[in-house]
């Protein structure tokens, strides 16, 4: 492929041919703001905050979308790009609700970041705004309308990266609004709990649901023996909300925090897959054995289970009928861990902290409870646990490395 020379706010810049100007300018250490930008998931050029002026050009041009061309001249800083973009952020945060004492990514939220950034007032003030919808709610999920900028990325990722498409654009014009269709609530369309549009929201519009006030209340009983326990990936998650590098190893310092939130015990559910895999193995030997259904489909993951039960039924026999990693946890803390411990299980509360949201609504599921007992009590996301920790002022990168 032949490569493209331009000049980018006077810096000769040289990337390959197809290259977006939002692309290039990367290249060149230049930073371009964006909204409604996922790179090969919402490439629409829909929000406008991303615009620069090409010389030659009749008006501004969104980046995410617009190709490089031999000789180009971009900018992406003039008076002209500044007061569009401010226009723009300011036109999105008129019909936001902009409370950030009711906003669950106050200070971790896109649009407020970049209204404050070019200098719009009180971008995160409540300024007497009176919601327009109803919030929708489920036990994984909770969606506030009221905080929509019609980025459309949760459509995107929802339809393209998941497969399953369960949201879009509802009504037209200014009546235009992100939902179901029909205007369903998530829990009677076919929604896998993935928490895919979750990760991607930029706003407050999307979150999942807030489960930190069980464990607190959990930890406030005297009568309680709380313990928690975090699946294999949070350990690499967690350190990103206190500013380590993405990726980075925290697992020493995620067990000490744990530990000093007030949790009677902090296990590993690296213990509750090894059963897993056993289970899981036992009944495959007992398949072949049985001519039973083969292959043997891993039921380790909900979001993946809701989704063959939506969307491929014909491979439901397939599945496992092993509980996943969370739901072997909560049954051993209740029953093999209850008996060595001299517990009642009732009296005994379980907390896990997974990566998705359809560890959740996981819990929720028939054959998670036995008599009248739930396997797990609270499932909490990662940004959960980190906001724990922050609510605690436990200094986490302080914390010395514990084990479980």
């Amino acid at each position: 492929m032949a490569d493209v020379n331009l000049k980018i706010n006077g810096l000769p810049v040289t990337v390959p041919q197809g290259t977006t100007i939002l692309e290039a300018a990367n290249t060149a250490g230049i930073k371009i703001p964006t909204l409604c930008f996922l790179k090969g998931i919402n490439e629409i050029g829909a929000c406008r905050v991303c615009v620069v002026e090409v010389k030659g050009a009749r008006s501004l041009v969104a980046s995410c979308v617009y190709p490089v061309n031999e000789g180009m001249e971009v900018f992406t800083n003039t008076e002209k790009v500044r007061s569009s973009r401010k226009t723009t952020l300011e036109l999105l945060l008129s019909t936001h609700d902009r409370s950030c004492l009711s906003c669950s990514r106050s200070q971790n939220c896109e649009l407020q970041a970049l209204s404050l950034e070019y200098g719009i007032e009180n971008a995160g003030a409540f300024d007497g705004y009176k919601p327009k919808f109803e919030k929708d709610e489920n036990e994984y999920l909770v969606r506030d309308n009221n905080k929509c900028i019609l980025c459309r990325r949760c459509v995107a990722v929802c339809k393209n990266n998941q497969g399953a498409g369960v949201i879009g654009a509802n009504e037209r014009g200014i009546e235009t609004n992100i939902g179901c269709a029909f205007d369903m609530n998530l829990s009677k369309v076919s929604c896998i709990a993935c928490g895919q549009c979750v990760a991607v929201c930029p706003t407050g519009a999307l979150t999942e649901k807030d489960d930190t006030q069980k464990v607190w209340d959990a930890l406030a009983d005297e009568t309680k023996h709380v313990v928690i326990a975090p699946a294999p990936s949070v350990r690499v998650q967690l350190g990103e909300e206190f500013g380590n590098p993405i990726g980075t190893n925290v697992e020493g310092k995620m067990v000490a925090a744990m530990r000093r939130l007030g949790f009677d015990a902090v296990v590993d559910v690296d213990v509750a897959a090894d059963f897993t895999i056993i289970e899981e193995g036992t009944e495959f030997i007992n398949r072949i054995k049985n001519n039973g259904p083969l292959p043997l489909i891993t039921s380790c993951s909900p979001g993946w289970v809701k989704y063959c039960e939506h969307y491929y039924p014909e491979f439901i026999p397939n599945l496992s009928s092993c509980k996943s990693p969370q739901g072997m946890y909560g049954a051993l803390m209740k029953s093999y861990y209850a008996e060595k411990k001299g517990i009642d299980p009732k009296d005994i509360f379980v907390a896990s902290v997974m990566p998705c949201t359809a560890k959740k609504f996981e819990r929720t599921r028939e054959g998670y409870s036995v008599d009248g007992l739930c396997d797990i009590d609270a499932a909490l996301t990662t940004r959960e646990l980190a906001k724990m920790i922050k609510r605690a002022g436990i200094n986490f990168n302080a914390l010395p490395d514990e084990e479980f």
